[in-house]
């Protein structure tokens, strides 16, 4: 398909969030320009250019522009953060025939140099697909990272039947979780404080641990072993993985999303993955798991959503002006699913 692009002209600018260095936080890092360059071109063939009308965020977002020189080996700045999206598309690759100029779409970008939060992004199909009648921009802007992370986490380890537990019910992540469990028929249990009881159940968790009140390991201890799955959203409490061999099948398997780059976060992982169980370590199957862009994962998502099976839950949309308070406030772990930026109209 020969390559096409909207009619009005733009030129090779945009506005964008840039940050060259974020180690004193990227919230304090981050500066708005109306100048940044735009994604280079030729368009790669198998890419399509989307002009950002929403961008929601993930702890990804801040996490690897704050490691450093580590941070600077992999992206190149100045760079803008941000890898879900949702806009319009407003020009192919040459390969593409799956997207049209002019259609909304939602995706996700990883690792890019020009991120979500900038006006344009580059974005390979295959982190593509078409957004859902009657799903608005600002919701399809969550589903990249969030939703294939549940995706892939739960779908391929269970079954209809099982018992699944999502350490992390609130969170962007956990939300998607627990539906993409229950449309697979899982039995859910999750954990939140107890103001968010009400908002998991409402996703269609069956049971619902209060971790402000009660010790989460010994509840579920207390239930012997009957859980297919563990998916911990939040790395706390930190004998989860050791104690879930009390509450886990034995085929089970328990999957590790949350986590920081500190030396103590990656001790505690490495010991996960290689101390033996009569060393101290867990008896059953641990994975870190990475996020993969897989457009037949995104397009049953979105089918979910146009279904009415999965829905977004948003905490707060943020002006694009206001992007470094969207940081912070995501950086506070309190919020209720996704926090939201919209970059445009």
């Amino acid at each position: 398909m020969a390559s096409n692009t909207s009619t009005h002209s733009k030129p090779n600018t945009m506005r964008a969030w840039l940050y060259s260095s974020a180690s004193g936080g990227l919230e304090h890092a981050i500066k708005l320009t109306d100048d940044a360059p735009q994604p280079p071109q030729p368009l790669p063939k198998d890419h399509v250019l989307v002009k950002v009308q929403s961008a929601s965020l993930n702890p990804a977002d801040y996490k690897l522009p704050e490691m450093g020189l580590l941070a600077r080996a992999m992206i190149s700045v100045p760079a803008s953060p941000g890898m879900d999206f949702a806009g319009t598309v407003e020009k192919t690759g040459d390969a593409v025939d799956t997207f049209r100029v002019g259609e909304k779409v939602l995706g996700r970008v990883f690792g890019a140099r020009f991120g979500a939060l900038g006006e344009y992004v580059s974005a390979q199909v295959d982190g593509v697909a078409s957004l859902p009648e009657g799903v608005s921009v600002e919701q399809g802007s969550c589903v990249g990272t969030a939703g294939l992370t549940a995706y892939q986490c739960i779908v391929s380890n269970v079954k209809e039947g099982d018992k699944i537990f999502i350490n992390g019910g609130s969170g962007g992540t956990g939300s998607f979780g627990i539906q993409i469990a229950k449309a697979v028929g899982c039995t859910v249990t999750t954990s939140c404080s107890g103001k968010n009881i009400e908002l998991c159940r409402s996703l269609g968790a069956d049971e619902v641990i209060d971790y402000t009140k009660e010790n989460v390991s010994e509840v579920l201890k207390g239930q012997g072993n009957i859980f297919k799955l563990v998916v911990d959203n939040v790395g706390t409490p930190t004998d989860l993985h050791k104690a879930a061999d009390h509450f886990l099948l034995p085929e089970g398997k328990f999957v590790q999303i949350a986590g920081d780059m500190s030396l103590g976060s990656l001790k505690t992982t490495f010991t996960r993955m290689l101390q033996p169980a009569f060393l101290g370590g867990g008896k059953h199957k641990w994975e870190f798991p990475m996020t993969k862009n897989k457009p037949e994962d995104l397009a049953q998502i979105a089918t979910w959503m146009k279904e009415g099976k999965v829905k977004v839950v948003i905490d707060e949309v943020f002006q694009y002006e206001d992007a470094p308070k969207a940081i912070e406030k995501l950086k506070t772990g309190r919020a209720k699913g996704k926090v939201v930026v919209r970059v445009s109209e």
